[in-house]
């Protein structure tokens, strides 16, 4: 591509980008991957202002979108919405939407309000029974993410993202099975796929192999990536998700100190993630955990701050 479209192509990041379809494409038009963060609701006021301090941050390296955490069974829905609002004012805004424990009527009530808050995108997810609500995904009304998106289509203009597994999801007896709720997601409506936390390339590569296999067509699936920062905290959300992490990288973590093992933590999320754009992956959507130290580190050590 000549100089000159490059630069009247690299002109249209000036503004938002309306979907993340549109951020995809336009990155690849200059050679280039998107870059995302993911924010959850905090719980209290100290939690609040390290959220927007850390959102103020991650601005400044021109993030393409952002998504927001929504709790299962509406849990922190007011919370969650007030964020998609004021996030949606400066950059493309993903909202999750759960449908466990929900009815028709309180699903169709959150894309409404997210369609008044400017949310560009809605991210349906199944999501998993709270503890203290065992029996919600069966008493609830919309039992699989396939019927969510089927929902969401039915009802709304927003553009559809999913989750996507390459540690295999833990109720699934296989990879390829996961595949083909991915394509089942995809024919209801589903634009693209975010996924949860793995640690492995191969893994990565594995899960496209399995959507292609199982007649996937053109959905981008975006790694969602958690930089290992603080290694207790991340060996156990890998392990409440089912995501393995590599022996030898465990048992370093594990046998470190604090300090040591965040830096080896980084050293190898900064290398997955190189690993990743080397493979191909059309974006790097950082879970962040409202910390913007650690994500920044991640963003910049994959290359992708501009």
């Amino acid at each position: 591509m000549p100089q000159s479209e490059i630069l009247r192509e690299q002109d249209r990041f000036d503004a938002k980008h309306s979907s993340v379809t549109d951020a995809l494409v336009d990155r690849a038009l200059v050679e280039e991957i998107s870059l995302s963060f993911e924010f959850f609701p905090p719980k209290d006021e100290a939690a609040e202002a390290r959220l927007w301090s850390t959102f103020e941050g991650l601005l400044r390296v021109n993030p393409d979108f952002v998504s927001v955490t929504y709790g299962a069974g509406g849990s922190n829905r007011d919370t969650s919405l007030a964020i998609v609002e004021r996030m949606a004012k400066e950059v493309l805004t993903i909202g999750h939407l759960t449908c466990v424990g929900s009815t028709v009527e309180s699903s169709i009530e959150i894309i409404r309000a997210f369609e008044n808050a400017g949310v560009g995108s809605i991210l349906a997810l199944r999501g998993d029974s709270p503890k203290d609500q065992p029996d919600a995904l069966e008493s609830g009304e919309i039992k699989t993410a396939v019927e969510l998106v089927d929902l969401i289509s039915a009802h709304t203009e927003l553009e559809i993202g999913v989750a996507a597994f390459p540690e295999v999801h833990p109720e699934s007896p296989d990879l390829a099975h996961d595949a083909k709720v991915l394509s089942l997601k995809e024919q209801a409506g589903a634009s693209y796929a975010i996924t949860q936390l793995f640690f492995s390339v191969d893994a990565y590569l594995a899960l496209l192999e399995a959507n292609e296999a199982a007649g996937v067509g053109f959905l981008p699936v975006i790694p969602g990536l958690m930089p290992i920062a603080n290694a207790k905290q991340v060996i156990r959300m890998a392990d409440m998700s089912g995501a393995e992490i590599p022996a030898e990288l465990l048992a370093r973590l594990e046998a470190a100190d604090e300090a040591t093992a965040r830096r080896i933590g980084m050293d190898y999320s900064i290398q997955l993630a190189r690993d990743l754009v080397a493979a191909g992956a059309p974006g790097l959507h950082i879970f962040t955990l409202n910390q913007q130290e650690a994500a920044l580190e991640l963003a910049s050590g994959a290359g992708l701050c501009r």
